[in-house]
């Protein structure tokens, strides 16, 4: 099984990383830190917003015409059967590195006229991981699973964490990505 892990965070050991280590684990993936890109070390510019209306490519050919990392990570995505979004959670909502990914995603590959674009069907799990007091976990994963099903995407859970309870999460990812497994074996 495919699998691919977008992270919004620039810390591979960090507590967002361990949460989506847990669940890549749970799906079977022997080397997560190959099924895993982290966006801050990827080159990926903010939406553009290309003509008078707001639009461009992305509207009419679901692509974007901006030359950076973003349509290699797109095409990964295509590719897998699942695919995770992780993110650390900054004043309640995504880091700023996967709301840049995902405003273009969401424009450049969201269903139009019953066509997904490629990306429907692609079971589809969100993890955000609050530090400090955690309260902002839940609107960070309500933001999160929005986007995602305007994307297409078939979002099978939202996880949101906290410091303070993530060893419980960590092993309710596992298990999430192992009934995955077993669902798709």
């Amino acid at each position: 099984m495919e699998t691919i892990a977008i992270l919004g965070s620039r810390n591979p050991e960090g507590q967002t990383a361990r949460a989506t280590k847990a669940l890549l684990a749970g799906l079977g993936c022997e080397n997560p830190d190959e099924c895993m890109i982290f966006l801050p070390s990827m080159e990926i510019e903010v939406c553009r917003q290309c003509d008078a209306q707001g639009w461009g490519l992305c509207r009419s050919e679901n692509r974007c015409v901006i030359q950076d990392d973003f349509e290699e990570i797109v095409g990964k995505i295509r590719d897998a059967d699942v695919v995770v979004f992780a993110t650390p959670v900054y004043f309640a909502d995504l880091s700023e590195s996967l709301r840049a990914f995902l405003d273009r995603f969401r424009r450049a590959h969201r269903p139009k006229d019953g066509d997904e674009a490629g990306l429907g069907e692609k079971t589809t799990v969100g993890i955000c991981v609050a530090g400090g007091g955690g309260g902002g976990a839940p609107n960070c994963a309500a933001s999160l699973e929005k986007i995602l099903a305007i994307s297409g995407l078939d979002v099978f859970d939202m996880v949101p964490a906290r410091r303070q309870n993530l060893d419980l999460k960590v092993d309710v990812l596992r298990r999430t990505g192992e009934y995955i497994a077993q669902q798709q074996a």
